[in-house]
């Protein structure tokens, strides 16, 4: 048997009945999965950790490929076993491992990438004609229903304050599925990618058309599964010291507007798409990234500590420079 989201029950030998209490109270096993309750040695597990940095978004993959079923299974029940809000579980996995059905699916995102081309001039999109050599194609699903059993407002005048949140609660429980399916998908040796455009409206109503669910359910995330047909180097990731602060934000290590902007403008299709995890590795380097190489590379983009006011960019970052010069033109 394949890798599974949770360490099956150990079955416990003649000599493990002989241990002292004391080191059979050193453990406590809920569900069959052991966790120490020793504090003098923290227990990490390094093949989680490798399972975590082999996870890529690959859009090559090998043709003629199959996988078995019970594969894929064990693959979506690691969605399963993701947290979410009041545990309502608000997400379904259509699984299509139908050659014929999976080929009427990409047609529905080849022509969301047209519409991209269209209608989002720009956006460093990607053709969706590799989803023809994919094993499977997992769409998960919200179920917006479920959003009536987080914290609801009471008072007048709280709308705002839980509503809002009922909704970033409900979307971050879909996306903690998807991410468990994607480690699940790289723990069989596997490859995925996260498609979000089943989002959109007229995807989305396309894809419930084809695979019949009600239409007021979206498909969050559409994760093709294959097996790459070459090796997938680690894309781009910022400095852990740039993003990790320790007891308090430090304003050090916040990324400034002019800094979002010349990335939308400049460097996004690079950080995208190329096979290299950190920029200091870029032969142009220093072409691409010009007087911003530290604020990329280094663990303090912002060295005068200033912040922005949440006025400043509020109106910019809905539509970014690069954007702006294309609807001139």
């Amino acid at each position: 048997m394949g890798p599974v989201c949770f360490a099956q029950p150990q079955t416990k030998t003649s000599t493990s009945f002989q241990q002292s209490s004391s080191l059979r109270n050193a453990s406590q096993t809920f569900d069959g999965v052991k966790f120490s309750k020793s504090r003098r040695k923290p227990m990490s597990d390094p093949l989680f950790q490798d399972v975590i940095r082999k996870r890529r978004s690959v859009r090559k993959f090998e043709p003629g490929r199959s996988v078995d079923r019970k594969v894929l299974e064990r693959i979506v029940d690691c969605g399963r076993w993701a947290p979410s809000g009041a545990n309502v579980q608000c997400f379904d996995f259509i699984v299509v491992d139908d050659p014929i059905l999976r080929d009427k699916v990409m047609e529905v995102f080849l022509r969301q990438a047209q519409r991209l081309v269209d209608h989002a001039k720009g956006f460093p999109a990607v053709k969706k004609t590799y989803l023809a050599n994919t094993v499977a194609i997992v769409i998960v699903l919200g179920d917006p229903r479920w959003k009536v059993c987080f914290p609801q407002p009471t008072t007048e005048g709280w709308e705002k304050e839980y509503l809002e949140n009922n909704e970033v609660i409900y979307q971050n429980s879909i996306g903690a599925a998807i991410q468990n399916i994607q480690l699940g998908v790289a723990a069989e040796n596997l490859t995925s990618a996260w498609l979000s455009g089943g989002g959109e409206d007229i995807t989305n109503k396309e894809l419930s058309d084809l695979l019949d669910y009600p239409d007021w359910m979206k498909a969050y995330g559409t994760i093709p599964i294959g097996y790459p047909a070459a090796t997938q180097n680690r894309r781009f990731r910022r400095p852990l010291e740039q993003a990790l602060h320790w007891n308090g934000f430090q304003p050090t290590q916040y990324r400034t507007h002019e800094q979002v902007d010349f990335y939308e403008s400049s460097l996004r299709p690079f950080a995208m798409y190329r096979d290299e995890e950190t920029m200091e590795t870029w032969g142009d380097r220093e072409e691409k990234l010009g007087d911003w190489e530290a604020a990329f590379t280094t663990g303090m983009p912002n060295p005068n500590g200033q912040l922005e006011n949440s006025a400043d960019f509020s109106a910019p970052r809905t539509t970014g420079r690069a954007t702006k010069r294309r609807l001139k033109d």
